[in-house]
């Protein structure tokens, strides 16, 4: 699938080697971890560190700034294998090109060479990105955290949760509001040091599933922001966060496959070894069936995918097909992972079987970067406009 030859279904050398060099590196360092980093809530620090090595995260900061400059389409490939591993310890993984997202689509030739440069490419560091408010979720307008210009700064108030990464992080990408009057045209975006007065880590969640990626509070109180860590122009925030939407879905869609992938292959190897009534259980229909619409969804979930991926990498603005990539991509995994419980019965119930925790870690797919009923919404409007 290349920039501008229009989609493949084959990948080249180049992307094969990629994929292949994920895949090796989620099996020696993931998977034989995955289960005690999620017991544990342990934030992979380290595991971070190899595959910034082998130059799997980190992925879209450009050459020019010393990254590997690589294409959405290449970092989704990516995105799958890790995610096949462990959802959790992917999420922390990718969260620096989520939180470098606003930086590469809008911010200054020097915030690009000190935050994606400096910051995180060569000193290694963490970022995390903030839009998320206790009473603005979905409703991305309704946040109620404020910038009030003070001389040459802004003096930002109130607070983000559901932060990935905010414990650990070095900097944050934070959108406030800065005109509270003009609605979603009054939200500005900044780029915030960890080390700003006023600025603390607040509660961390104890989550359901995805326990290595870290999830907190961040609370601001009085924390002084100079002009020039705006990104892009005052008010134009609303419309950086939803460009950011557009790049990062994508890579959601990715992260669910890879975890539909993985129920898919273990119910398979499963169903091949149990026996009932005398044959292997994959043999009876309801069972077998089960594990066909896995096949097939994980195969048009990744499709999918790759359009997105492609469609960003060629510069097309179309809201829909990320809609529809991560919107069916995180039901389908949420459906597979019900599914392979189901195929693994009581032992699926159990700890020590794998799927168990795919159960739990799917659910966030239809909840963050959007819902699904906002993708839906997204789907609707588009399909709608001008008529």
């Amino acid at each position: 699938m290349d920039g501008g030859a229009g989609p493949q279904f084959k990948l080249n050398e180049e992307q094969a080697m990629l994929v292949r060099m994920a895949r090796e590196f989620t099996v020696d360092n993931i998977i034989p971890v995955a289960a005690e980093y999620d017991e544990h809530a342990t934030f992979p620090a380290d595991i971070f560190h190899k595959a910034r090595e082998l130059g799997i995260v980190n992925m879209l900061i450009p050459e020019d700034y010393g990254g590997v400059g690589a294409s959405a389409f290449e970092e989704v490939l990516v995105t799958e294998e890790l995610a096949y591993g462990c959802t959790g310890i992917s999420s922390s993984l990718g969260l620096n090109s989520l939180a470098v997202l606003p930086i590469l689509l809008a911010g200054s030739d020097a915030q690009k060479a000190y935050w994606m440069g400096e910051r995180i490419n060569d000193q290694g560091q963490f970022a995390a990105y903030g839009v998320t408010e206790a009473n603005a979720g979905s409703n991305v307008a309704g946040i109620q955290t404020r910038a009030d210009k003070h001389g040459a700064a802004y003096i930002i108030n109130g607070s983000k949760t559901f932060i990935t990464n905010a414990s650990y992080a070095n900097f944050y990408t934070i959108f406030a509001k800065t005109d509270p009057g003009a609605g979603h045209r009054g939200m500005t975006c900044f780029i915030i040091d960890r080390e700003t007065p006023g600025l603390s880590v607040g509660k961390k969640f104890d989550k359901l599933g995805q326990r290595a990626s870290d999830t907190a509070e961040l609370v601001f109180e009085n924390v002084e922001v100079p002009a020039e860590n705006i990104v892009g122009s005052v008010g134009q925030g609303f419309y950086i966060a939803m460009q950011v939407f557009d790049h990062s879905r994508p890579g959601v869609a990715a992260a669910a496959t890879g975890l539909q992938r993985r129920a898919l292959e273990e119910s398979v190897k499963y169903a091949a070894e149990r026996e009932a009534f005398g044959q292997p259980i994959y043999q009876h229909q309801a069972v077998g069936h089960k594990i066909a619409d896995m096949a097939m969804n994980y195969e048009a979930s990744r499709l999918l995918t790759w359009q997105s991926a492609w469609q960003v990498d060629n510069g097309i603005h179309n809201p829909r097909i990320p809609a529809y990539a991560k919107a069916f991509a995180a039901d389908m995994a949420t459906q597979a992972a019900v599914e392979a419980v189901q195929v693994f019965g009581g032992y699926g119930y159990m700890k020590e079987y794998p799927v168990e925790k795919l159960l739990r870690d799917v659910k966030i797919f239809q909840i963050y970067e959007g819902t699904s009923e906002i993708q839906r919404n997204i789907i609707v409007r588009e399909l709608f406009r001008g008529v």
